[in-house]
């Protein structure tokens, strides 16, 4: 049997001053294209009428590439535009769908965040000469840095600070694997240490907002002394962001290097079912009712979010479904308060962050191993009971939880 794999491949770019130019313009249209469908549609449903989808939405843009306003639309490659029109379609769809745990309406794109543009067709790459071919903008030199592997579906061109980059997506056919390891690890997730196993092992945290938090906050009170907009204020905002992406890089390798380690290891890997945005909420309060120890929560709110738990439980999703391993999910309720020897669940277990002492039968270990203890007996009475077929959540099936008989 063989399943179907999806991967991105990630390069830098290094197009001349023209081709800069061209990509410029591109974005910003795709960015011009997307607002305008966006304000139109937003408009239709305060005046409540029906909203308008990729067919009608398309039919207009060829009216705005007609008219003199917007003829500069002409210039861009008619794809990119049409994708957008989707993208936005997409978005609406994702919005308005009740099974969506996030539901949002699309926002309009800001000029310099997050310019891109795709194309679904049409392009060409050359692995041996290092050269991608995009439309209307020509041949591009990108850092070829490993090899491409499956079918080119699309790419996308974004641009990051100062530099852009091509994601290739590909597909192609491999055999299902079975995994090399045969054990099952529960995974605690926390702060003081990014993860700890079952087994007894853990992995200190990177903290990489952490360690840039101060040069950061200078970087960003010089911007605000700045005239907005003005040379110096642009060559300060490119400091900003730089600094902003060597923290994701660097958490982003982080993340790489330790859900690779433990996925090649472990057949079976069991994890809390964090729901990290409710964890991280503001504890400021409101005008009726002031917040309590909003210091303290502001500060722990910032150590959650540079740990990317979410980022990670995804990359090991991923990752052992390639390599035919599975990722289960359990309910992270009371996982550091239950004694992993007798069951009794009590927050007097747990009096302190690292220490963990049952107050029935005297049970002492660290409490972050406890939680993984925990975890891993979660997750054997899931596959004991309760559940009828196992499904990797790599394929979005509904998350597991304990069964009614444990």
């Amino acid at each position: 049997m063989k399943q179907t794999i999806r991967k991105a491949f990630k390069f830098r770019l290094n197009p001349n001053s023209d081709q800069v130019q061209k990509m410029v313009e591109f974005a910003g249209a795709n960015r011009f294209v997307w607002n305008k469908a966006l304000a139109l549609n937003l408009s239709r449903l305060e005046n409540k009428q029906p909203m308008l989808w990729y067919h009608e939405l398309a039919f207009w843009l060829g009216l705005w590439k007609q008219s003199d306003e917007y003829g500069f639309l002409k210039t861009v490659h008619s794809q990119p535009l049409q994708q957008t029109l989707k993208n936005l379609e997409r978005a609406f769809k994702d919005g308005f769908d009740k099974k969506q745990p996030l539901k949002r309406i699309p926002k309009f794109k800001k000029k310099g965040l997050s310019d891109s543009f795709r194309y679904p067709q049409g392009f060409k790459l050359e692995q041996a000469s290092n050269k991608v071919f995009l439309p209307k903008i020509g041949w591009v030199k990108y850092r070829n840095s490993r090899q491409v592997i499956g079918d080119v579906k699309n790419m996308t061109i974004s641009r990051k600070g100062k530099y852009w980059y091509v994601s290739i997506q590909t597909e192609y056919e491999a055999a299902i694997l079975h995994h090399q390891s045969t054990s099952m690890v529960g995974i605690d997730l926390g702060v003081k240490r990014f993860l700890t196993l079952s087994d007894g092992s853990y992995i200190e945290p990177l903290n990489s907002f952490k360690k840039w938090e101060k040069k950061l906050a200078l970087a960003q009170r010089k911007l605000a002394r700045k005239a907005k907009f003005s040379a110096n204020w642009k060559k300060q905002k490119q400091i900003i962001t730089r600094l902003h992406e060597r923290i994701a890089n660097a958490r982003l390798d982080f993340l790489h290097k330790s859900s690779t380690e433990i996925s090649k290891n472990h057949a079976m890997i069991v994890v809390e079912d964090l729901k990290v945005r409710n964890m991280s909420k503001s504890a400021k309060g409101d005008i009726t009712r002031s917040g309590r120890n909003v210091k303290a929560k502001s500060a722990l709110n910032k150590s959650i979010l540079d740990q990317g738990w979410g980022m990670f439980v995804q990359m090991l999703e991923y990752k052992q479904h390639w390599s035919g391993g599975d990722v289960l999910r359990v309910n992270p309720q009371y996982t550091s308060q239950t004694c992993p020897c007798c069951g009794h669940k009590s927050k007097d277990n747990r009096l302190t962050q690292a220490k963990f002492k049952c107050v029935e039968c005297d049970y002492t270990k660290n409490a972050d191993l406890v939680g993984a203890l925990n975890v891993l007996a979660r997750g054997h009475r899931v596959l004991a009971c309760g559940v009828e077929t196992l499904v990797s959540t790599t394929k979005q099936e509904p998350v597991f939880t304990e069964s009614a008989c444990v």
